[in-house]
């Protein structure tokens, strides 16, 4: 991408987000586990914007926040009180200070629209582009009245004839024009209108009064979808799904189900790799090519290298790593635990914080006792360790290179390498006794009935 101008990009944030009713400010409210105005800081920064300021309102101190955590302080201006989005976009004039080139104004409610959408709107160095959709049913989106290639008006849907509202042409809301053009345009629109408020969109037919080119470039219905309640939210997730399935079944990743399958805004996965139906995963997976990932297993923070095995039912946590080979199986879940090639914990057990060498055996129902009720230690499981069912390895522990760990042994000090370590109590047969205890319980049972 050749950037031959200067760019900055202003997301409108300050919306009440009444619709959602939820105590989570609408922008936050996740879209493959990412806050919809992060995919929309995202798609600024991968224009290349030099610049970007997010405006926000004095009502939602949570996304200030996470503006500041993300951008710095110096990407927030505030919009107080909400007069309308030509309004808000002023509210980022003195930020923006004396920045000189293209701005592009986007929202953080709008988490499918992608960089490669909004790209063309800096073709029109001189004037103001919007991006438009042609709407399935245009209802009550503002209408772009069109002149060839020219873009002469935008009228809101409250302000339109019949003959305007039988346009499908709709706008999106995105605009982008000279930094200075937009500004000088935005100082000359009025509130008269139904709603009182300050439009936006006013700018094109004030930008063609001067005589500066005015046009519409135009993206998919589904791309340019804003999000103002809960339903809207679950379909904007069920079409990142889709998206997210396209793309990996056509780098060859095989997924029997695809539609149970769900992302994470930034999952890796590698082809040949195959997903069985219903997993999840969650932020951070990175998974190699030809892992096979069973079904009902959720994964998040998680590297797995290639020929390993995960699941069914297995979680894997964030700084799980498994190496090559790796066999993680059913009612598994390892958090913060490198292991090695070849290493194996195929059932019901917790691995939590510590290492596993290569070829290593953990055995079923074994666990990684790693806290203390204040803090966490570390266990460390040598290379070739075999390590019997239903032990708990108390850590800080050390499990030493070939050492066998009996079954349900409870570890509390370090094995040593080649040892065989036995940590339970002695059994003890009486002859006869079962018997005896048997007889005892049917009378006391019968007394009972008879009473």
């Amino acid at each position: 991408m050749t950037i031959t101008h200067p760019r900055a990009a202003i997301i409108l944030a300050a919306g009440q987000g009444t619709r959602m009713k939820s105590p989570l400010p609408k922008v936050l409210h996740p879209v493959g586990h990412r806050a919809m105005l992060d995919h929309a800081i995202d798609a600024a920064e991968a224009l290349g914007c030099e610049r970007i300021v997010v405006v926000v309102g004095s009502h939602s101190p949570e996304v200030r926040a996470h503006v500041v955590k993300r951008l710095g302080e110096d990407a927030i201006a505030v919009q107080d009180p909400p007069l309308g989005t030509g309004h808000a976009v002023r509210a980022a004039e003195a930020v923006l200070g004396d920045f000189v080139g293209q701005v592009v104004v986007t929202y953080g409610d709008v988490p499918l629209l992608k960089a490669a959408d909004i790209e063309p709107v800096f073709q029109n160095h001189d004037g103001v582009t919007v991006i438009g959709f042609e709407a399935r049913d245009p209802g009550a989106y503002g209408r772009l009245v069109m002149d060839g290639d020219a873009l002469t008006a935008i009228t809101e849907a409250k302000e339109a004839s019949e003959q305007v509202l039988a346009i499908t042409a709709c706008n999106s809301g995105v605009m982008a024009a000279p930094v200075g053009l937009l500004f000088s345009l935005l100082a000359e629109v009025t509130n008269e209108n139904a709603k009182g408020e300050y439009y936006l969109t006013d700018v094109v037919e004030l930008a063609r009064k001067r005589g500066a080119p005015t046009r519409a470039v135009f993206a998919g219905e589904d791309q340019v979808m804003g999000v103002n309640a809960q339903g809207e939210l679950a379909q904007a997730e069920a079409l990142f799904q889709k998206v997210q399935r396209e793309t990996f079944l056509a780098a060859g990743v095989t997924m029997p189900a695809p539609e149970t399958v769900h992302f994470a805004w930034d999952t890796e996965i590698g082809a040949g790799t195959t997903i069985e139906p219903f997993v999840i995963f969650g932020p951070g997976a990175k998974i190699a090519e030809r892992v096979r990932i069973r079904g009902f297993s959720h994964i998040e923070g998680a590297t797995v290298a290639p020929g390993a095995e995960v699941g069914p039912y297995a979680r894997l946590r964030p700084g799980a790593a498994l190496a090559e080979d790796v066999k993680i199986g059913n009612f598994v879940e390892v958090k913060n635990v490198a292991m090695a090639k070849g290493a194996k914990a195929n059932h019901l057990s917790y691995l939590g914080d510590g290492s596993v060498g290569a070829g290593a055996n953990i055995g079923a129902g074994t666990i990684f006792c790693n806290y203390d009720g204040f803090n966490k230690a570390k266990t460390v499981v040598g290379e070739g360790a075999f390590v019997g069912s239903n032990s708990a390895l108390v850590a800080p522990v050390t499990i030493g290179a070939g050492a066998i760990v009996g079954s349900g042994s409870v570890i509390v000090e370090d094995v040593p390498a080649d040892a065989l370590s036995l940590a339970r109590g002695r059994q003890v047969n009486k002859d006869g006794a079962g018997a005896v205890f048997r007889e005892k319980a049917a009378a006391i049972k019968a007394a009972k009935k008879k009473a």
